[in-house]
């Protein structure tokens, strides 16, 4: 009976110690994607996402809310750096919920982008579509 206490208590103990490595280990592996976002790379973007969600099996709306580009999200990024590519290829990952949903000053991407006149833009012509 001791031995199965003791062996229960290492078997948490090690499962603990590598519950804190898992999340050091996400933010390392998403490290760079706001650079991949800037420079409108869809083919990098998309490698990165397969692999985080191969490791960690986190979708992008699983890390979305998470990612902040200097202040702004991903989507937001991508808009005001006319990354096309990789703005409509996160649009087309998010559920549409997700998309119609305030971030995280309370607005839109809708909202945001008609405030900062990227009305124009092609991704908020995929998120009209998607939405």
């Amino acid at each position: 009976m001791l031995k199965i206490v003791k062996t229960s208590i290492a078997i948490a103990t090690a499962s603990l110690l590598f519950a804190g490595n898992a999340q050091a280990d996400v933010s390392d592996a998403l490290q760079n994607i706001c650079t991949i976002v800037k420079a409108d790379d869809k083919g990098e973007l998309r490698k990165k996402m397969k692999r985080v969600q191969s490791d960690f099996r986190m979708k992008l709306k699983d890390y979305y809310t998470g990612v902040t580009c200097g202040g702004n999200s991903l989507i937001r990024t991508a808009m005001l750096n006319d990354a096309v590519e990789t703005g409509t290829l996160m649009v087309k990952k998010m559920p549409k919920g997700d998309l119609s949903s305030p971030e995280a000053d309370g607005k839109t991407v809708l909202a945001w982008a008609s405030e900062n006149g990227l009305d124009a833009s092609p991704i908020v012509a995929e998120l009209n579509d998607r939405i």
